[in-house]
């Protein structure tokens, strides 16, 4: 007979599927759930259900967005020419910090892996480089993670605008260290990369 609920245990299962979460902090935050089983439970579950409902992809940038476009393709303070291309929705919030970057983002939602089986068509290459002509683009600030992956994805996407007229490709400096995720970085490293970024059109 097993000595955990077969409910709980989901329960325990569930929060072990979250990124950072291993088997002991997902069994502490299930019985935690239980300690106040009134209303942390009924709560957790509202906010799981409105974001669901509520939350989807900008349609221009592929950040989050309720509706139809992010509030930064939405705000006309933004210089919409100079466009950063990040991997992840949490690497748009650690180049907000620094408070250096004012242009506008594309979010590819991963970085080309042949051998998890993404290429330029799952991350949507495509549709990024029509964008840069279709929208004027003067600048794509490429700020993929320092790995082998993100290395590669820019150099994909640098080759893949170099014929294009009158675009700088630049990629941010090594302020981030090698082996490191841009959520991760703090405020003062992402401004030190942004503003030593290297340009990779020439």
């Amino acid at each position: 007979m097993p000595l955990i609920p077969p409910s709980v245990d989901r329960l325990t299962r569930a929060f072990a599927k979250f990124p950072g979460i291993g088997a002991k902090t997902a069994q502490r935050l299930a019985f935690h759930c239980l300690k106040d089983i009134d209303t942390l439970p009924g709560e957790l579950s509202e906010a799981l259900i409105a974001v669901k409902g509520a939350i989807g992809h900008c349609r221009i940038c592929g950040f989050i967005a309720e509706g139809e476009s992010c509030e930064i393709c939405s705000s006309p303070g933004r210089d919409h020419h100079i466009l950063c291309v990040v991997e992840h929705p949490l690497d748009v919030l650690a180049i907000e910090r620094s408070g250096e970057f004012h242009g506008v983002y594309h979010v590819l939602w991963g970085a080309l892996s042949p051998i998890d089986g993404i290429g330029p068509e799952q991350l949507g290459i495509d549709r990024l480089t029509k964008r840069v002509m279709d929208d004027g683009i003067t600048e794509v600030m490429l700020a993929t993670d320092p790995d082998v992956e993100g290395e590669t994805t820019a150099q994909f996407i640098a080759e893949a605008l170099a014929a294009r007229p009158g675009v700088r490709v630049s990629r941010l400096a090594y302020g981030l260290p090698v082996g490191a995720d841009v959520e991760y970085a703090d405020a003062v490293t992402v401004a030190r990369a942004i503003a030593g970024r290297r340009d990779l059109s020439q």
